[in-house]
């Protein structure tokens, strides 16, 4: 049963958050063959200015398995 966090900075409308996690869920979906009721999303709004405190300080960067966890200099 994955549950998934996203942290992204602030400004996005719901309607676009909805939209990257209904894209996010099909993914899934697709790829471990999980049910949709098996899914869950959650998304986090951050001030950029806290983006270095409170993502990218406590992020494993071994955990990362695409891209890298920005820094906001």
């Amino acid at each position: 049963m994955p549950h998934i966090d996203i942290s992204m900075f602030s400004g996005r409308t719901e309607e676009k958050k909805k939209e990257v996690a209904e894209a996010v869920v099909e993914a899934m979906m697709e790829s471990l063959g999980c049910e949709r009721s098996h899914l869950s999303v959650a998304i986090h709004d951050i001030d950029p200015a806290k983006w270095n405190e409170e993502v990218k300080a406590k992020v494993d960067a071994s955990k990362v398995y695409a891209g890298e966890v920005f820094e906001n200099k």
